[in-house]
């Protein structure tokens, strides 16, 4: 799973390798992705990740579930996010036809 910032800034040089550091800053701020096993208890409302791997390393080897809501086309939850504190994360996936 990838997810990104909706609103992230262009890096200004057009080279991703040429970025200040107040870009990197951002984009690596804008960004998280994780793999690994996932599970649904549809009668609970729940989604377990099992995270294998992770842009964020400390959530690597961790069991994470969240609760969600699924109505017509559209599966949300919420999740922390990996700045701690109680920083949230909205988590909106729309099926595409």
């Amino acid at each position: 799973m990838q997810i990104l910032k909706a609103e992230r800034p262009r890096v200004a040089a057009n080279d991703k390798n040429k970025a200040t550091p107040e870009e990197n800053a951002a984009l690596v701020q804008g960004n998280n992705s994780h793999f690994g096993k996932v599970d649904v208890d549809e009668k609970a409302h729940v989604i377990t990740f099992h995270i294998e791997h992770a842009f964020y390393p400390n959530w690597e080897g961790t069991i994470q579930s969240r609760s969600y809501t699924l109505e017509g086309d559209t599966f949300q939850y919420l999740g922390a996010t990996t700045s701690g504190g109680t920083t949230i994360a909205k988590v909106v996936w729309k099926r595409v036809q």
